[in-house]
């Protein structure tokens, strides 16, 4: 069963399976959250552990160890626990156990809690490392918004508005999605803008880094928008589905890269990895805003 808080501004839905935010809607009605249509994605707003996109060969070592390990991990597909709720506020939880230990080794608890504040929705996730070896993980939001947000207009209305101006350099990806090496600048307009428009994702996702922490998606023809910040995240991935005109965009901000074309990543020397020592805690909030 589904979680509901709210606050005067806003009603945002949260499913138990990996903590997914299912709507979020305005005091006016407005939803922003993509809705999941199959035609284009079945996902709302996954969030990603233990790792971040795809790994060559579905495959990754540690401790000596090869493991298997689907796309952007196991959490989005996880049944959570309540921690704890209020009106507002809501914390799931989950743990190790025998079926996700056996995709990645190690003994721990992590917590996702969304607090609502005015028209903002803070997500805080935690990770306690509970055995005796040292974690390596990503972790990323994949959220997916609607785009138009307004009856009668079209995803061309829309920009992408960086907080700050900015000179963000682009991830070299393969054709597969894997990084490659370098990085290419990637122009925004005045430093500050990317118009939207269908043809940017023919090649799937656009993966920024060097970038403002805070990205909005706006239209001049309407005064609805969503902002996420992210100010502990160094990677942003905008997405929708390839060689579509899919009516969403998802604003992602990870703290690590995916795997590397042709290469078995070993998590010990992945240098994008968190790196979580024995008994220590890793927490990271990042927020979307809608108006």
């Amino acid at each position: 069963m589904n979680f509901v808080i709210s606050n005067d501004k806003l009603s945002v839905t949260v499913s138990p399976c990996g903590g997914e935010i299912m709507s979020i809607k305005g005091a006016d009605g407005t939803e922003y959250v993509w809705q999941g249509d199959p035609e284009f994605w079945v996902r709302r707003t996954p969030q990603l552990f233990p790792f971040v996109g795809r790994l060559f060969g579905g495959k990754y070592t540690i401790d000596g160890e090869e493991y298997s390990l689907d796309i952007h991990g196991f959490l989005r597909d996880s049944e959570m626990e309540l921690a704890k709720k209020s009106e507002s506020s809501l914390c799931l939880s989950l743990a190790a156990n025998e079926t996700n230990k056996a995709l990645y080794p190690r003994e721990w608890v992590l917590f996702i809690t969304y607090t609502l504040s005015d028209s903002t929705i803070i997500i805080s996730f935690e990770v306690q490392n509970k055995g005796s070896k040292v974690m390596y993980f990503g972790y990323g939001g994949h959220p997916g918004f609607n785009v138009p947000l307004a009856a009668g207009l079209k995803f061309e209305d829309y920009y992408l508005e960086f907080s700050q101006e900015c000179s963000p350099n682009a991830v070299n990806l393969s054709d597969t999605c894997f990084v490659v090496d370098g990085v290419t600048p990637f122009a925004l307009k005045e430093g500050k803008w990317l118009p939207l428009a269908h043809s940017l994702f023919d090649r799937d996702a656009i993966v920024l880094c060097d970038m403002s922490r805070s990205v909005s998606i706006k239209s001049d023809k309407d005064g609805r928008f969503v902002r996420v910040d992210y100010p502990q995240m160094p990677f942003l991935g905008i997405w929708h589905k390839p060689l579509s005109e899919a009516p969403y965009v998802c604003i992602e901000p990870w703290v690590s890269l995916p795997g590397r074309q042709d290469v078995t990543e070993c998590f010990e020397t992945k240098s994008d990895l968190i790196k979580l020592s024995a008994g220590d805690t890793y927490k990271n909030d990042w927020s979307i805003t809608v108006g």
